[in-house]
């Protein structure tokens, strides 16, 4: 199974509706993406939490072998 980089997107939007957000396809089989998001919500935490918001935010999209998104790449900022 593959996924679509705007339903990723969709996702990440819908966690982090004011957050400036890019993705990307670096594979081009719609299974490997990296992802870019610089979010408010991130501020005083960790990398570690950021990344677990953003995977609680993809609904179990990347859940082992069930999961349709194989790979993500995660840069993950506070705005300046």
């Amino acid at each position: 199974m593959a996924i679509e980089g705007f339903e990723i997107e969709k996702l990440l939007r819908e966690a982090f509706p004011s957050a400036k957000i890019q993705v990307d396809d670096i594979a081009g089989d719609q299974n490997h993406y990296a992802a870019e998001i610089i979010a408010d919500e991130f501020k005083g935490l960790s990398r570690v939490k950021q990344h677990q918001l953003v995977y609680t935010a993809l609904k179990g999209k990347m859940d082992g072998p069930n999961g349709v998104l194989h790979a993500l790449a995660l840069t993950t900022k506070v705005p300046e």
